[in-house]
């Protein structure tokens, strides 16, 4: 029998829910493209419900229990004295969610001779160390494409948000005031302006396609460019680096996996290229731009601003720059779980169990690492050499 660990968020604050603000999902069995959502042979849990916390157990306890395996569900995973490191040397697999990522580090996968699966609920497996998964022989998958729409509607919001200084007007409101010449001092319209995403995968191109009803100049780079016909239908700029795109652009959102080419990449150097007052947008790995060149830009007003939801590390301690830097936009790392996302992604990684579980292949679109090297959209999405990163 299997022993699962799972790492999860806490609870809110007040509770598990007992109810919702909705009543149901719209009903969703295909992504762009045509790959289907997630297809587990049964799901326990309500859509549309609060999966992704430590109460909400991804649905899992049911299923698993009833097959005799062993679920552990913790928020813990920091330091040689937390459940997850109590409970990580005779787990089997290891379950982590993006936004609340178990970092399963070289070491940890040392102490862990039982592991043979490690499954980000969600998209994205920086947390694990994936030269380790190799070398151990170990499975890695993820949920690719169950929020990916989730995380571009997300850089959409933050766009407008920055742009038309949405935040700091609706704080006026919240503190009573009516300050319309503070509100509309840094606001402007979207309408015009050239907008270009690092990397135009699955998050960038659904980036793409939503910016494309605001008459905006749209631009790109990609390592893999887009077909012709996108390019045309888009009316896309096609740029071969994100040095050669970004002094072109208004706002830059960063939709990249991480890796040894991108980490780092928005330094001062670059950063410096954009357009005096540009903005900027990371949804993608936090290590992606240097926190203190950020910081730097948007004192200086080399940046109007800057938004996006990812950290590192994640949790951000309180005393993290960008939690108190000028004209930011952060969240917690939330863009990709909505609770419609959670519903695809709580059911994609049962449908992950299931097949490993019954050793039956595991979806190729689901594969990181496999049979001791990167496999499935891993091997699209990252690179070769020290690869870590997200498949967006």
């Amino acid at each position: 029998m299997a022993k699962v660990l799972c790492v999860l968020y806490d609870d809110p604050v007040d509770g598990y829910p007992t109810s919702y603000a909705r009543d149901d999902l719209p009903r969703i069995d295909h992504y762009p493209g045509g790959q289907t959502t997630p297809t587990p042979h049964g799901v326990d849990f309500t859509p549309g419900h609060l999966l992704g916390s430590v109460s909400g157990e991804l649905g899992l306890r049911r299923f698993l229990e009833d097959r005799g395996h062993t679920l552990v569900v913790t928020s813990d995973k920091e330091g040689p004295d937390s459940v997850f490191d109590r409970e990580l040397p005779d787990a089997d697999v290891v379950i982590s969610q993006p936004f609340w990522p178990a970092y399963l580090s070289a070491e940890r996968i040392a102490r862990a001779p039982r592991l043979k699966l490690a499954v980000t609920a969600g998209i994205g497996s920086d947390h694990v160390d994936l030269d380790a998964a190799i070398a151990h022989d170990i499975t890695v998958a993820e949920v690719t494409y169950c929020n990916s729409i989730s995380v571009a509607e997300h850089v959409v919001m933050m766009i407008l948000s920055l742009v038309r200084n949405y935040l700091p007007a609706h704080q006026w409101v919240r503190d009573g005031g009516w300050n319309i010449a503070d509100c509309v001092a840094r606001s402007y319209d979207v309408e015009g302006m050239h907008v270009g995403t690092v990397a135009a995968g699955r998050i960038g191109l659904a980036v793409l396609r939503r910016l494309t009803p605001f008459d905006v100049r749209l631009h790109y780079t990609d390592r893999h460019r887009l077909p012709a016909e996108i390019e045309a239908e888009l009316g896309l700029t096609y740029h071969p680096s994100a040095a050669d795109m970004v002094p072109h652009c208004d706002v830059v959102t960063v939709n990249a996996p991480l890796h040894p080419e991108t980490e780092g990449l928005f330094d001062d150097a670059l950063i410096g290229q954009m357009r005096r007052g540009a903005y900027l947008v990371n949804t993608a790995r936090a290590k992606i731009c240097d926190r203190d060149a950020v910081d730097r830009a948007l004192r200086t007003g080399q940046l109007a601003g800057y938004a996006g939801d990812v950290w590192f590390p994640q949790p951000a301690g309180p005393d993290h720059p960008w939690r108190s830097m000028p004209h930011h936009g952060m969240t917690p790392h939330i863009s990709g779980s909505s609770l419609s996302a959670q519903a695809r992604y709580a059911a994609g990684t049962r449908e992950i169990l299931e097949s490993w579980l019954d050793d039956v292949p595991i979806r190729d679109e689901y594969l990181i690492v496999d049979k001791g090297g990167l496999a499935g959209t891993g091997a699209h999405s990252y690179s070769t050499t020290a690869p870590k990163g997200r498949a967006g």
